[in-house]
């Protein structure tokens, strides 16, 4: 309670609001202009950050992300063009409405369940992270190794429609993480000769050029005219919210617990988590039928899933440093920015500081009601901002961010460099989650396997004779081979019905 007290102080202070509600503004705003997704929202916030104490650096980061992903819904409803992928699960269900004259029914319904969803999976966070984190204290290096391989492995097999493209993604990831200096010899590798590369590549520049940049790019490229749009008429948002309620409660619930089941595994993030979510809604709708008409079920279920995913997400990223989605891969560069390194020890040496991080979550769903019923209303003018206006500003502020974390140019380089490679990765249906993903846990796999290696006098036992690190073998293994398995039980499942078909 003393750490709470403290985090409260630390939360309540009034630069600290102001962060949250300027975020707010700047998250709602990103979100609902189409192509500018959550990732990118929270990504150009990264060079603002680097000038502020802990706390406000990391509420800015959790608001902004917050308010995007709800903000992506507005677009969608509206225009039929989702404003982040998290919103594009029921897009067609919320125009489909909105077409029947219920836009402010599909927007309400989106609003009050991302926060609804938003504060279970907070509440999951809060009760949950401490008990994970005095587990982790348990944790050597051994249990450490499996944890990294296990998010890694979960990225590729569960986050990922191509798992050889995910595959690919994460090796070009685990690659570039290997820049820098080995371990332990302190010998510079992949550095071509070039002092700047000696201390590896800097995580801020290279997320800002593959979330930014890349999509300044395909704007670039993209010769289609700039199309002008109508927005519609929206009524009274909140209007029949109580009594949504109370008809869909179970598939409130069922969503954000599945939003935060979804959050928790690396790599999936909250677009994964809106579609199965969404699917999950019809498959045990009572009215299955009215999907795709314009039924708002599905969009409360989805949008529940979504919001709760993002706190979901920040489990593994605080409990063990490894993150959910890309949003808290940022939000793990800028952690480790400002002295807040994440894992179990952050709860004992620093517990106000994360305590103050979940009341942020907290503060920030619930100023989403007035703040998105306000951008909900605003959205005809934000709608109409000429993108060819909007992408060279952002560019700008990505270049002169890049320059001011190092005070080199050398980080433009990087920016660049990584925009046009991560534009070349998703042009060609790579996903840039895993490479992300590999950049982040590279290092801390290199060091964990290395350091049990030496305690172990080089023997691979101690990997899975030791109880906690082989249950997670176990589960890692599993992961890895279920493809395999699947498959070798559906061709046997098939063969015996072939055999008892032929017998009959």
């Amino acid at each position: 309670m003393d750490a709470y007290l403290l985090a409260l102080k630390l939360v309540f202070d009034p630069y600290v609001l102001m962060v949250i509600a300027a975020s707010a503004l700047y998250g709602l705003v990103v979100g609902c202009i189409p192509g500018l997704t959550a990732t990118m929202a929270t990504a150009l916030l990264v060079p603002v950050t680097f000038f502020m104490p802990p706390v406000p650096a990391i509420a800015a980061i959790v608001t902004a992300s917050a308010m995007a992903i709800f903000s992506g819904d507005i677009p969608g409803a509206l225009l039929r063009i989702p404003g982040t992928p998290a919103s594009a699960a029921y897009t067609d269900e919320s125009y489909a409405m909105t077409l029947k004259g219920q836009a402010g029914l599909a927007l309400g319904a989106g609003l009050m369940f991302s926060v609804v969803g938003g504060l279970f999976g907070t509440a999951v966070m809060m009760t949950s992270a401490p008990l994970l984190a005095e587990v982790a204290l348990k944790f050597s290096s051994f249990e450490y190794f499996w944890m990294v391989v296990l998010g890694l492995s979960g990225a590729v097999f569960i986050g990922s429609a191509s798992i050889l493209k995910a595959l690919i993604s994460l090796m070009l990831g685990l690659l570039i993480a290997c820049v820098g200096m080995e371990n332990p010899s302190g010998l510079p590798r992949f550095t071509f000769g070039n002092n700047e590369l000696a201390s590896g590549i800097s995580l801020i520049p290279m997320m800002v050029g593959m979330f930014a940049v890349s999509e300044i790019l395909r704007y670039a490229v993209n010769t289609a005219p700039e199309m002008k749009t109508k927005v519609a008429q929206v009524g009274d948002v909140f209007k029949g919210m109580w009594g949504l309620t109370k008809r869909y409660k179970w598939g409130i619930l069922r969503g954000s617990a599945f939003g935060t089941v979804i959050g928790i595994q690396p790599g999936s993030g909250a677009d994964m988590a809106s579609w199965m979510s969404y699917a999950m809604s019809k498959r045990f709708s009572k009215e299955p039928e009215k999907f795709g008409t314009g039924h708002v079920e599905g969009i409360i279920e989805s949008g529940a899933a979504n919001n709760s995913s993002l706190a979901g997400a920040w489990i593994p990223a605080v409990v063990f440093g490894i993150p959910g989605d890309s949003i808290t891969a940022i939000a793990i560069g800028v952690l480790y920015m400002k002295g807040m390194n994440p894992g179990p020890t952050i709860f004992v040496n620093n517990p106000q500081d994360i305590y103050a991080v979940f009341l942020v979550f907290v503060l920030a769903n619930l100023i989403m009601l007035p703040f998105g019923w306000a951008m909900i209303k605003a959205a005809r003018r934000v709608l109409q901002i000429s993108r060819s206006i909007l992408m060279p500003t952002i560019l700008l502020f990505c270049i002169v961010g890049s320059f001011a974390i190092n005070n080199s140019v050398f980080g433009v380089v990087l920016i660049l460099c990584f925009g046009l490679l991560a534009y070349l990765l998703e042009e060609n249906g790579f996903p840039t989650a895993p490479a992300i993903l590999g950049v982040v846990l590279g290092q801390m796999l290199e060091e964990n396997f290395v350091t049990s290696m030496i305690k172990s006098d080089y023997s691979i036992a101690p990997f899975f004779s030791r109880p906690i690190a082989g249950g997670l073998a176990a589960l890692t293994f599993l992961i890895l081979f279920w493809p395999l398995l699947s498959w070798t039980w559906r061709n046997r499942r098939g063969t015996r019905r072939l055999a008892d078909g032929t017998a009959g």
